[in-house]
């Protein structure tokens, strides 16, 4: 994880905004990092759309819809905290990932998240911890 997780595309203490914002937040961080081009967050909106990339335990995970993989450059991810959360279509949300992940990659990625944040105190102690160096390291399993 370390080798796509980078200081930088780590966002911290956001106010609340609409999930479709937050998920337009990802998008342009992933394209800023050089991840994706402008058209994935198109596909990052659709996907969410279709189905929820909430995934319980106060995370959201968006991602792009699968006919927007060819718009992928690199594999990558970018995290934002959101301390007062957001209603993201009925679940309430304080940590999202955006993902951007080449081939089955987003596979491994989603199963790490899962693993090291399965339980929603920990997210919540996380994002309420406002420290880069913590969201890094519980990501990546060390410090930069």
């Amino acid at each position: 994880m370390a080798e796509i997780v980078k200081m930088e595309s780590i966002v911290l203490d956001m106010p609340s905004e609409t999930h479709e914002d937050a998920i337009r937040r990802c998008g342009k961080m992933l394209v800023d990092a050089g991840y994706v081009s402008s058209r994935y967050v198109e596909g990052m909106l659709a996907r969410d759309r279709d189905f929820s990339t909430a995934i319980g335990n106060y995370i959201a995970i968006p991602h792009g819809a699968k006919e927007y993989k060819d718009d992928i450059l690199e594999t990558g991810l970018v995290v934002v905290t959101y301390p007062e959360g957001i209603d993201w279509g009925g679940q309430k949300v304080h940590l999202v990932i955006g993902i951007a992940a080449q081939g089955d990659a987003h596979l491994d990625i989603l199963e790490n998240i899962v693993s090291k944040l399965e339980d929603g105190d920990d997210v919540l102690a996380l994002v309420n911890a406002h420290d880069k160096n913590a969201v890094y390291a519980t990501l990546t399993g060390g410090p930069e």
